[in-house]
């Protein structure tokens, strides 16, 4: 039951003193402080820290001050107050989020580097190839790799690129020989074979817009997502390369 009244707000002591009040109905604090176990000049704290928060009332006899529990009820109170605390801070961020995003923005040529990791992760960084909406999409893979994988890559992910008509070129290795048409229409793809041998590729590489993307797919799956024009355009430049060296 502590541990409940803590996730809505309360600290230890203050659950402690609130579920000795509720058990013990108006009392003094002697015997709030006897029922909690807790030292009576801390109980007094806790008990003036709930008055705050609504949930404590106080009336005199004689010369007794009296302590009573409010309701459970009171506890939305202190949901109520979080959320307009977090409303708050939501509002605030809202007011210099774009001062934020202009410094994030004029950071100069320092490049933007994103990680994702397991096979999840490396699908969420294909999600990120198909926000190019009609900028080409260049590939240097094994596809061997790709495939064992991804086994169902040609039916997803190659057919959403084809659903947003996105280009791509790629450059790919294969044990399996020259799978992929040199130029199919239906899928929006250039391709170029090179034999595994010559090309011993430990990492996938697709270059899209200011944006590089190098993804292991050998032993743990991993991926790192780069923006920067001057790499991306470097990258592009040894693909092209590469592909007019092709036969």
């Amino acid at each position: 039951m502590f541990e409940k009244l803590k996730n809505l707000g309360l600290s230890e002591n203050e659950a402690k003193v609130y579920m000795a009040m509720l058990e013990l109905g108006p009392s003094v604090v002697v015997e709030i402080s006897r029922k909690s176990q807790i030292n009576r000049p801390t109980t007094y704290v806790q008990i003036e820290s709930l008055k705050k928060k609504g949930l404590v009332s106080t009336q005199t006899k004689g010369k007794k001050q009296i302590f009573i529990a409010e309701s459970p009820d009171k506890l939305e109170l202190l949901i109520d107050d979080e959320l307009k605390t977090v409303e708050g801070k939501k509002s605030e961020l809202n007011n210099f989020l774009p001062e934020l995003l202009g410094l994030f923005n004029s950071s100069g040529e320092r490049p933007h580097v994103k990680f994702f990791e397991g096979k999840e992760g490396i699908l969420a960084l294909q999600r990120e190839f198909l926000k190019t909406d009609d900028a080409p999409i260049y590939g240097i893979t094994s596809l061997d790799n790709i495939l064992e994988v991804f086994p169902e890559f040609e039916n997803t992910y190659t057919k959403k690129r084809v659903n947003k008509k996105i280009h791509s070129r790629t450059i790919y290795t294969s044990r399996k020989g020259p799978i992929l048409k040199e130029s199919d229409e239906s899928s929006l793809r250039e391709s170029k074979f090179i034999e595994p041998d010559k090309l011993p590729l430990g990492v996938d590489i697709t270059i899209f817009k200011d944006k590089v993307a190098i993804v292991a797919l050998r032993g743990k799956i991993s991926g790192t997502l780069i923006e920067h024009k001057e790499i991306a355009d470097s990258f592009r430049a040894i693909f092209e390369l590469v592909w007019n060296k092709i036969d």
